[in-house]
């Protein structure tokens, strides 16, 4: 059996993927192999979930989604998808506080790879934890509540600790948002615009393919009493029929536009969770810079557009609140996410992904951990003020390494 990610793009190492059904069947395999990795819904395009050992996937485990009205905080089992917990917790008259582009991935590989949403006042979706149990390397259950001194650097934690199978998150009463698209924002209005342009809503994309001197789209999420934008804003204009991120491509599988008002979960997401997103011929890499810096760092990317658009399919500029989670990329400052989803030529997108990371290390970018990316470990550990503390961690809950792999072995100079 060959067992490739999702986009197609990394072909792991083994052939042995579990998917056991009980949690005592998960710990017993934790326990007697001497090389795992935990594997989310392979939404990663690098090879940090590869191993040429055992993969373990949580999401045969039972589906667990308990709701403390009192503490408002949801315990969900790790395998479940980010749109399925949504739709229940809706039901139910309570939501998360934000969602990632794709209600397609799962909880706990979400939460371990810093995957975030959009918002100026809204940090990652790790930053919602509020406790997890995972499986360590002898098959012991260790449960880490915030609070305790190692939780900060256990939520985003790469895989590297262990196997999570339960997450506690953060909950809010429930809530809609409506979804407006604007077309041709001039570039010229980031520079005395970028401020009042991303908090023009809870939730703000912007859209280029670095080709002209205008951002594509805007998708701007706002609750339903905001005051209405006007149809011309700051020179773009309100698009009348739904659009897709990319060009060309249809937008059935986009969640709802045109300022409708919907439930929470079906408006934050910019793809539906009964739509496949795309057919996953892409590559992706993102980066994010502290938002003191964002106009220098997207002015860099633009000195090099002729290198970036010839490959590439979209470009999507959000914004992160700061979190306090030690390998959180939004840990300890307000960010700016630049992303890039690549044309399927990774010959081709390697030496201009070379090139960003040379034009962006001044503002010391963090990439995604789940992207691709080139950035020397050296150059990322002194991007993060506790990453000595994770190390440290780490060889306390892991001591021979069962969960290490060559991605992480290099990234942890080991």
């Amino acid at each position: 059996m060959t067992i490739t990610n999702w986009a197609g793009n990394v072909t792991f190492g083994t052939d042995r993927l579990h998917t056991p059904g009980t949690l005592d069947a998960l710990r017993e395999i934790v326990a007697a192999s001497p090389r795992l990795r935990p594997l989310g819904t392979a939404h990663s395009f690098n090879r940090i979930a590869d191993t040429d050992g055992d993969l373990v996937s949580a999401a045969g485990l039972p589906t667990q989604v308990h709701i403390d009205s009192v503490a408002s905080e949801v315990t969900v089992s790790a395998g479940v998808r980010y749109g399925e917990l949504a739709s229940r917790l809706h039901a139910a008259g309570y939501a998360l506080h934000n969602l990632a582009s794709l209600p397609h991935i799962s909880v706990a590989g979400a939460v371990a790879t810093g995957t975030h949403g959009s918002g100026v006042f809204n940090p990652s979706l790790s930053s919602a934890v509020t406790a997890l149990r995972l499986v360590t390397a002898d098959g012991e259950l260790l449960d880490l509540r915030r609070g305790d001194p190692r939780f900060l650097g256990a939520v985003v934690n790469l895989g590297a600790l262990g196997v999570v199978v339960e997450v506690s998150l953060r909950i809010r009463p429930t809530f809609d948002i409506a979804q407006s698209v604007y077309e041709r924002l001039p570039w010229s209005r980031l520079s005395t615009g970028f401020r009042e342009i991303t908090a023009a809503g809870y939730s703000v994309s912007l859209f280029t393919d670095w080709t002209g001197p205008e951002i594509n789209q805007i998708w701007v999420k706002r609750a339903p009493l905001d005051p209405a934008l006007p149809d011309r804003w700051l020179g773009a204009t309100l698009a009348t029929t739904p659009l897709h991120p990319v060009p060309a491509m249809s937008a059935v599988n986009c969640t709802p536009q045109g300022g409708e008002p919907g439930p929470w979960h079906e408006r934050l997401p910019h793809f539906r969770l009964d739509f496949t997103p795309s057919s996953g011929d892409e590559i992706q890499t993102e980066y994010l810079v502290p938002a003191t810096n964002a106009l220098d760092a997207l002015d860099a990317v633009d000195a090099i557009r002729d290198r970036v658009s010839p490959v590439l399919q979209i470009s999507e500029i959000r914004t992160i609140a700061a979190d306090d989670l030690w390998l959180s990329p939004s840990h300890g400052r307000d960010s700016v996410a630049i992303h890039f989803t690549w044309k399927p030529d990774a010959e081709a997108v390697a030496p201009v992904v070379a090139a960003l990371e040379e034009r962006l290390a001044p503002f010391d970018a963090r990439p995604h951990w789940g992207k691709v990316f080139a950035t020397d470990p050296a150059a990322i550990r002194a991007r993060y003020p506790r990453f000595d503390d994770f190390l440290a961690l780490r060889a306390d809950l892991d001591p021979t390494g069962k969960f290490l792999n060559p991605f992480l072995t290099s990234l942890f100079n080991l």
